[in-house]
């Protein structure tokens, strides 16, 4: 335990300032869409937690703790075999279940290959090493891969898509030369190429690659109007439009609070805050969000070594990529998957899991390189 007056003075308090915020939007998203169960207030409480895990975080130095990344990696590893031999609910294989209490290891998961790709990144920068070959490359592929594939098994094609964000964030600040964006750039074009051939060539061993209730998400998002499983992103949209500027009024929304619009308190829970408090709330919403990306850039910058300022940029392309795929997908910008949106979403795993992240950036932000000066 390494904690000191001097870090608390440090602590970036208009962060948490933006976390209790956003606990007010997911009190008034939950509350709108389950109003007859109260997963409000148990929501409350999964806050109360994981504030308790992010102080308890913030009492470590997170240099100590950069030194269990790679067993903290694969005790992930561990976890995500053994989720796939568990009994699937809602038909994935995502979740460990504990007298009634479900956790899913993917969320952690994420920050192990944070920790563990920003640990394999510095440990290079410090013996002043840069990723010059393939060879230097594929230890944060795998690093990356492994997990990936574990969860699309489950299978969870969104938590999996995260991964690609966490790694495009962190590999772009490495400094990683333009000709591996070409040769990762190809093999993508390469293999949505080879997929769009299946597709119409191939149609049945298409089928054995991509799941078909993924392609019907994708002809959803496509054509809502005529597809059968467009009936929910329609009534998404009618409930983001029908808030209008100021909204319906806080419990008064109607679309998820009576089951048109699925999972309001979880997945589409963005829609159910749309409806209730309209264009300026969900505005307001938006930039909570934006203000703490901005706070975790500046943090990262100001991070005093190589691993803090990975593990930052590694979270930031994280959150990144759940909001806008979230806000996105009830709006018809991105397909429906099933990324939650951070510090609102209803789901105790997830937000503890946030809130243990959110440990690590402003444990990083706490010891910043200006403390060696003082």
């Amino acid at each position: 335990m390494d904690f000191n007056k001097r870090y608390f003075r440090s602590l970036d308090w208009v962060m948490i300032l933006l976390i209790l915020c956003l606990a007010v939007f997911s009190f008034i998203g939950i509350s709108g869409a389950t109003p007859n169960t109260n997963d409000e207030w148990k929501q409350l409480f999964f806050y109360g937690m994981g504030f308790a895990v992010l102080f308890g975080i913030l009492l470590f130095d997170y240099n100590t703790i950069s030194n269990f990344s790679y067993p903290l990696y694969g005790f992930g590893i561990v976890l995500l075999i053994g989720v796939l031999f568990t009994p699937a609910q809602m038909g994935a294989h995502s979740w460990y279940s504990f007298n009634g209490i479900n956790f899913q290891p993917s969320e952690l998961m994420k920050l192990f290959v944070i920790m563990s790709v920003a640990k394999y990144l510095s440990d290079k920068s410090e013996r002043d090493e840069s990723i010059e070959t393939f060879k230097d490359l594929m230890p944060v592929l795998l690093l990356i891969g492994i997990p990936l594939l574990l969860i699309l098994v489950q299978p969870d094609l969104g938590t999996a898509m995260v991964f690609m964000g966490i790694m495009i964030s962190m590999l772009v600040v490495s400094g990683l030369h333009k000709r591996f964006y070409v040769m990762l750039g190809s093999a993508t074009v390469g293999l949505f190429g080879i997929l769009t051939l299946l597709y119409f060539f191939a149609n049945d061993f298409f089928f054995k690659i991509v799941r078909r209730h993924q392609w019907s998400r994708i002809e959803s998002w496509w054509q809502p109007e005529t597809h059968p499983d467009g009936y929910h992103l329609l009534q998404s949209l009618t409930a983001v439009g029908s808030g209008k500027l100021f909204g319906k009024g806080i419990g008064e929304g109607t679309q998820a609070r009576y089951g048109w619009v699925p999972v309001g308190e979880s997945d589409f829970v963005f829609t159910v805050i749309a409806e209730e408090l309209g264009f300026i709330g969900s505005s307001i919403l938006i930039l909570i969000f934006f203000f703490m990306i901005y706070r975790m850039v500046r943090i990262a910058m100001n991070a005093k070594d190589m691993f803090g300022m990975y593990v930052v940029t590694g979270v930031i392309g994280m959150f990144v990529f759940q909001i806008f795929e979230n806000i996105g997908m009830t709006i018809q910008l991105m397909p429906i998957t099933g990324i939650t949106l951070p510090f609102v979403s209803y789901g105790g795993s997830s937000l503890v899991s946030n809130f243990l992240i959110m440990g690590m950036v402003l444990n990083i932000g706490m010891r910043h390189k200006k403390l060696t000066f003082e």
